[in-house]
């Protein structure tokens, strides 16, 4: 039996603040979160996203109120499919490091016509440990089937999915959420989902945080109306499922797949609250702030959610979005200029050009900056930047470029190191940047 709706994509706006949802009148308890017995026959649970005693501007927990408790289900065995790329495990054993720049093609979608979400998922790089919940996962997915009475949980860490090709429909213990290309959705620890591919084949990324939850960026002298607005993140309303089919969990558990057994769906919550809950972000409505006289600001300005560590001013991860806007500096090299980070930058393309490469770096491929790695626009980029007027204009039509950056130096798992996609001839963008210098010429 489904919950009776006729839009079952309905959401909350806000980010952060204390939600509720139910999806039959009445059915959230008055006044305490256990009582003796719960409307409807319901039972209580409590998801904490943080520490009990965590001071309460940071706790984070839900409550949920459900037809079965979520332990009912038989024991947890190793995920027998092979299928799968996960790793959870960033040491020497079984990863590659290197300082090289590299880019990979976009990621082909598989032959078979049965891959989902889960088998379709790959780690392309991390780094730190699971079991100290410390450090990051980068991985990609590419899938070609929907999860049929199958969900999946990591108890790892929370992951920032962006789907690059093809709407995800995810159903979420909370509730479910349509994300299209452009689109993000975030999915904290513990939470289960299930992904369905209603435009046939699809492909995205995945970030992956061992440590702490995605908050809003501080704004400081930005002001309190820029970048990203929490109106615009959107959590789903309440929609329960209440069947005897057999369902497998997979959960993601230290770098591992295992698998139980239930007869009944996870999808079973009537009513939830709390502000530990999934949610959706429309890219498109990220507030872009820039210089209007010279030079370029830190590439901060484009960060849409941010992890942070326990260094102040480091991120264990940042979500940075590089947005159709107006360039308008006065005598200045306009694309990104040519820089090492004490970062590491993965950067991956949704859809366009991306401003800075001019070829090469594609819809569903990738790139990895390590940290120090020198970087910046290709041979093709440097021609035309030095030589355009630069009189007011806009860029970054028509594309979406993100980075997922990190304090962490990452370590590629051996999938990545030796995919087929992997362009090998990345190193030949910045060959061809002629040498200019002339001592006595000065600048104009």
């Amino acid at each position: 039996m489904l919950a009776a709706s006729s839009d079952p994509y309905k959401y909350q706006p806000g980010f952060g603040n204390h939600f509720s949802s139910e999806a039959l009148d009445g059915a959230l308890p008055v006044g305490q979160n256990t009582p003796q017995k719960c409307p409807y026959g319901l039972y209580a649970e409590q998801l904490s996203g943080t520490a009990f005693t965590v001071g309460r501007s940071g706790n984070q927990r839900s409550w949920l109120y459900r037809i079965h408790p979520s332990p009912m289900h038989r024991p947890f065995e190793p995920y027998s499919r092979s299928g799968h790329g996960i790793v959870g495990a960033f040491d020497a054993k079984g990863t590659v490091t290197t300082p090289t720049q590299i880019r990979w093609l976009p990621f082909t979608i598989p032959a078979s016509a049965d891959v989902d979400f889960v088998d379709g998922m790959h780690t392309l790089a991390g780094a730190g440990d699971t079991a100290l919940k410390s450090g990051l996962a980068v991985h990609v997915y590419a899938a070609t089937a929907s999860m049929e009475r199958r969900a999946f949980c990591s108890s790892d860490g929370d992951m920032l999915i962006v789907p690059q090709q093809g709407r995800l429909d995810i159903a979420t213990e909370f509730g479910p959420i349509m994300a299209a290309p452009n689109e993000i959705v975030v999915i904290q620890r513990g939470i289960r989902f299930s992904v369905a591919l209603p435009d046939g084949p699809s492909r995205g990324y995945v970030l992956e945080v061992f440590d702490g939850h995605f908050e809003l960026p501080d704004l400081g002298p930005i002001g309190a109306n820029g970048l990203a607005n929490p109106r615009d993140f959107q959590t789903p309303a309440a929609r329960y499922e209440h069947t005897s089919d057999e369902w497998e969990i997979v959960n993601k558990y230290q770098g591992e797949l295992f698998s139980a057994r239930q007869d009944h769906s996870p999808f079973d919550v009537v009513a939830w609250h709390g502000n530990y809950a999934p949610y959706k972000y429309d890219l498109a409505r990220f507030a872009v702030v820039n210089s209007v006289s010279f030079d370029h600001m830190d590439p901060s300005i484009f960060t849409v959610l941010t992890c942070k560590s326990a260094h102040p001013g480091t991120a264990v991860a940042d979500f940075v979005i590089f947005p159709p806007r107006f360039e308008v500096q006065q005598n200045t090299f306009r694309p990104p200029y040519f820089h090492r980070n004490c970062m590491s930058e993965f950067m991956g393309l949704i859809h366009g050009e991306y401003e800075a490469k001019k070829g090469g770096f594609l819809p569903g491929g990738a790139s990895l900056h390590s940290m120090m790695t020198p970087h910046g626009p290709d041979a093709r980029t440097v021609e035309q930047a030095t030589k355009r007027e630069l009189a007011p204009g806009r860029v970054a039509d028509g594309t979406q470029a993100f980075m997922f950056e990190s304090m962490f130096q990452l370590r590629l798992t051996s999938w990545a190191a030796e995919h087929s996609q992997r362009d090998h001839e990345y190193y030949k963008a910045w060959e061809a940047i002629p040498i200019t210098f002339d001592p006595t010429r000065k600048a104009q």
